[in-house]
């Protein structure tokens, strides 16, 4: 098989992360994360990353690479990603991109808008509007130099309108019209996607049983240790999901069984976003939708061979 990039996309607890290993192992590939969450070193048994045993049978790249104090954009693991795959690519060997964040991959797929930085005072100035304008005055205005934007912003959404228009304000340039300018960092034709898809129910049972496993593995300490950086909550390793349910135990703010049922809690709904992002954004992507390893594998060995992009 020539050397080719091969995306895995799915759900926390879907079975991708098993599925790119025993991929790699057959055709001798080399993994590269497209979670954004392991790529924090903090937090290995809470973002489930591989272990370090399956990390050692195959090359992997971009897993627990980045301290929890240094906060990624999408444009920073966007970079990363594509040298790692460029290198990857000179030694001859295939890639396959794991993981769960949907903007990863709509990233290397679509492109990523270089939207400038608008100045301090300019976002000041649309948030002062917002507040004397109201949402309804301040949607009028934006959808006259960018209906696009006014249109797909969800009702209360301040960031997104503020952003919207501080953008135009600052550039003269619509938020929709940079979002325009893309250029996907793949080459068409040159790699190949999935989404994993287990039935509801089944998905988010793993979710549960997973959680209680971490927990038993060391999750705690892992979370304990982490809070006692005292990061910014902002950062992006802050909130990884189940440290903050978790933490809330140590801090005496609740039961061992209270912060599990709601880390729990907090795991499937972030399954049903991810869910939902994959049948929204990834709508040609072909689907395994068993729920066991073997089954899934079997179902990819299946698949039609013509799943380029």
């Amino acid at each position: 098989m020539e050397p080719r990039i091969w995306l895995i996309a799915g759900p926390t607890a879907s079975g991708k992360s098993a599925l790119a290993l025993r991929l790699a192992q057959e055709i001798g590939a080399e993994i590269v994360n497209g979670d954004a969450l392991q790529l924090y070193a903090d937090l290995r048994l809470l973002t489930a990353r591989p272990p370090v045993q399956e990390e050692a049978l195959v090359p992997h790249h971009l897993f627990g690479t980045v301290d929890a104090a240094d906060g990624w954009s999408v444009g920073r693991w966007q970079r990363a990603a594509t040298a790692v795959l460029n290198e990857i690519a000179a030694r001859g060997r295939p890639a396959i991109v794991v993981g769960g964040t949907g903007l990863y991959f709509r990233a290397l797929t679509h492109g990523l808008a270089d939207v400038p930085q608008t100045p301090a005072e300019v976002r000041e100035a649309s948030a002062a509007d917002f507040d004397a304008m109201g949402e309804a005055a301040f949607r009028d205005r934006l959808a006259e130099v960018d209906p696009a934007a006014e249109g797909r912003i969800s009702p209360a959404d301040r960031q997104r309108l503020s952003r919207a228009w501080e953008v135009y304000a600052a550039t003269g340039t619509s938020l929709s019209d940079w979002q325009a300018r893309t250029d996907p960092a793949l080459p068409a034709g040159g790699w190949t996607a999935v989404a994993l898809e287990p039935p509801r129910q089944a998905l988010y049972d793993r979710c549960d049983a997973r959680l209680e496993a971490m927990v038993d593995q060391g999750a705690l300490d892992e979370v304990s240790a982490l809070a006692a950086r005292g990061l910014d909550p902002a950062l992006p390793a802050m909130k990884a999901v189940g440290y903050r349910e978790l933490a809330a135990y140590l801090q005496g703010e609740a039961t061992l069984a209270e912060a599990l049922e709601a880390a729990q809690r907090e795991t499937r709904r972030y399954a049903k976003r991810q869910s939902t992002w994959l049948r929204g954004q990834m709508t040609d992507w072909p689907r395994l939708d068993a729920v066991d390893h073997e089954s899934q594998w079997r179902q990819f060995l299946a698949l039609p061979p013509a799943l380029t992009g």
